[in-house]
């Protein structure tokens, strides 16, 4: 919503300047937690080592999201076989990174104190791939999956760092986001991503639940096959896009996981009759 910057404008009656206004937005229309997540210090992979950014298109209405594209430095399979994350990159220090860390969430509370404030972490192991090589290269890879689930081993290495930070932290939830399926549903086998992934995710959780964190588990595209998978991995909560079928989930989950998401969303509004809204 915060793209909509004259809606916010003439709801509130504050300015874009004003750094109260999107937290009176936020009480105003009954926001209860906000979605944060934060990749590090070492967060900004471009500036860092090899990556890639398959760009955005404009949705605000000034256009302040675009990003242009950037080509994928991996030309073959063995280009991405042989990456590691962590060699590429760098860890930032441990301790700097749980300072930061305690500082933005306390700086979040002290700005929207009626919203929870989440941790988080966005490019986990899938979408860090993703980052990475683009998604070209990423299914080159996928080939080979014993190849494959070593790459994404380093991916999970590096998050594995990041959740460990937020374990030592005062945060009360985190998001673990992962794009790792798509609106279709799985693109690698469902066993696949059982063994290499799901097994991961509950591995990166162990330090959260040790400190009392809760875990919110997100990800774009229809994820209903692992649904379990996930919750029984530790997830405490699964935020989710419509095309998951809200009845689905709350039949399933609804009675011991926070569920976010929505029988509709925006595509139901724009291209279907009021009917279906």
């Amino acid at each position: 919503m915060e793209y909509h910057t004259g809606y916010i404008q003439k709801l509130t009656g504050l300015s874009e300047e004003n750094p109260e206004r999107n937290r009176r937005f936020y009480d105003l229309w009954g926001y209860d937690f906000l979605w944060i997540v934060d990749d590090g210090l070492h967060g900004n992979w471009l500036k860092k080592g090899r990556a890639t950014d398959m760009g955005h298109a404009s949705y605000a209405s000034d256009g302040s999201d675009k990003r242009n594209s950037v080509e994928s430095p991996f030309k073959t399979p063995e280009d991405v076989w042989a990456f590691d994350p962590i060699k590429e990159y760098g860890f930032p220090d441990f301790d700097e990174q749980v300072k930061a860390y305690e500082d933005f969430i306390k700086k979040e509370r002290q700005m929207y104190p009626e919203q929870l404030t989440t941790g988080g972490y966005y490019k986990t192991i899938i979408s860090g791939a993703i980052q990475a090589f683009g998604w070209d290269m990423l299914l080159m890879a996928a080939s080979d999956s014993d190849k494959f689930e070593k790459v994404l081993d380093g991916f999970f290495r590096f998050t594995l760092y990041h959740m460990e930070a937020w374990a030592k932290t005062s945060v009360e939830v985190i998001i673990q986001h992962d794009d790792f399926v798509w609106a279709s549903g799985p693109f690698l086998h469902p066993e696949f991503y059982r063994k290499a992934i799901i097994s991961r995710y509950k591995e990166l959780w162990k330090p959260l639940k040790k400190a009392g964190k809760k875990v919110l588990f997100c990800s774009d595209g229809d994820f209903r096959i692992f649904a379990n998978d996930i919750v029984k991995a530790g997830a405490d909560g699964l935020i989710f896009e419509p095309v998951n079928n809200f009845k689905f989930m709350a039949e399933n989950f609804g009675d011991s996981v926070c569920l976010v998401g929505s029988a509709v969303d925006c595509r139901d509004m724009t291209f279907n009759k009021w009917e279906q809204v």
